[in-house]
């Protein structure tokens, strides 16, 4: 028998996280306070049980495209082939629909999982590359360029919010996506936080003119994400975005961190041969998939 019900408790929520971290082990997972915090009127958590054992978790939430819901049915291996995920998926899109989302989209990663949403209306239309760099124990500081200073938001912790009025903005329009991300002051202060100590920003006098910084991982203490790496337009071109990487690397390396990852969408071939040349490789491939809602009409 398959049970598919709303997470209420933080144990359930431990729940979630615990299939999230079972089926994407490569990626760090959120915090059950992350969670929360992240959480909007349209999040909803779902955990699934296949006779009585936790076999699955859901998430349906605003997407950072405008009109779309983001949808992530997951499964534990063991408990796949057994209706589970159609479930989940049914509940998720079900709940989309009623918060008045045009279409959903989702992640996929595998063959399997492409068929999956293939048989729901699900198509691919742009690709997630993953590179992963492993980080020695005597990094090099970077070469900073004349007339810019590097400061981490530790230090100057009002630039957090700047730097997404004067700069993140500007970058997230200049992604090479088929429609632009929407990303609020209110999403950026929930869900784009950075790790303080391991975050900079590139100063030219008080002008900001560049940032880069990491996700904490609370699982996995030596492992951190890559946040947003981006330079202001008229900067660009002038060594500023690899002298902030170079930065998180060496800081990542005198604090005991051994890996690094970080995400990059079809098109932005800048920042792909940027990371390759500082030694990062391609682990894997994701492909985002989108269906109108309701599914079938």
């Amino acid at each position: 028998m398959i049970e598919v019900r709303e997470c209420e408790s933080d144990a359930d929520l431990e729940a979630w996280r615990r299939v999230r971290i079972a089926v994407l082990p490569n990626e760090r997972c959120a915090s059950v306070e992350e969670m929360r915090r992240a959480a909007t009127p349209e999040t909803l958590w779902l955990v699934a049980k296949l006779d009585c054992e936790l076999a699955g978790s859901g998430l349906s939430t605003r997407s950072d495209f405008a009109g779309t819901a983001f949808v992530a049915p997951r499964v534990l291996p063991e408990k796949r082939r057994s209706g589970v995920g159609t479930a989940l998926l049914r509940a998720l899109v079900t709940r989309a629909a009623a918060d008045g989302f045009a279409s959903a989209s989702s992640i996929v990663d595998d063959e399997g999982s492409r068929a999956f949403g293939e048989r729901f209306g699900f198509e691919g239309d742009w690709q997630q590359v993953e590179q992963v760099r492993d980080i020695g124990r005597d990094e090099a500081r970077p070469h900073v360029p004349d007339g810019v200073e590097l400061v981490s938001l530790a230090e100057r912790p009002e630039l957090f919010e700047r730097s997404y009025h004067e700069l993140a903005v500007e970058a997230l329009a200049d992604l090479p996506l088929e429609s632009p991300i929407d990303v609020s002051f209110e999403d950026w202060t929930r869900e784009w936080v950075s790790w303080p100590e391991g975050s900079f920003v590139a100063l030219v006098g008080d002008e900001i003119v560049g940032c880069a910084g990491l996700i904490r991982d609370h699982d996995v203490p030596d492992r951190a994400e890559h946040s947003l790496t981006a330079v202001r337009r008229d900067h660009r071109g002038e060594g500023i975005a690899r002298a902030l990487k170079q930065r998180t690397i060496a800081w990542a390396s005198e604090n005991g961190l051994r890996e690094l990852y970080t995400w990059t969408q079809d098109g932005n071939d800048a920042m792909r041969g940027l990371n390759a040349s500082l030694g990062y490789a391609t682990r894997s491939v994701c492909t985002r998939v989108r269906a109108g809602l309701p599914l079938g009409a």
